[in-house]
């Protein structure tokens, strides 16, 4: 399963966000969402207005999840 994390900078969350993937061993990418309009527009879309949004298969959400993330492992 592709699992991507849409981010920004300096954003507390989504360095959570990410730490935690990686303390799991989940592989995942991130995408800077200042850099790639085209992947701004995708998150809005989802409805989301809050980084960073994790878009892990069919399943998505938005903030640190702790809870979310234990479900990938």
């Amino acid at each position: 399963m592709d699992i991507i994390v849409y981010s920004k900078p300096q954003c507390v969350q989504c360095t959570a966000t990410v730490r935690a993937l990686e303390a799991k061993g989940i592989a995942h990418q991130v995408i800077d969402l200042t850099l790639d309009n085209s992947a701004m527009q995708s998150v809005q879309s989802m409805g989301y207005r809050q980084a960073p949004v994790v878009v892990a298969g069919a399943k998505h959400w938005s903030g640190f999840r702790p809870d979310m993330i234990s479900q990938l492992a």
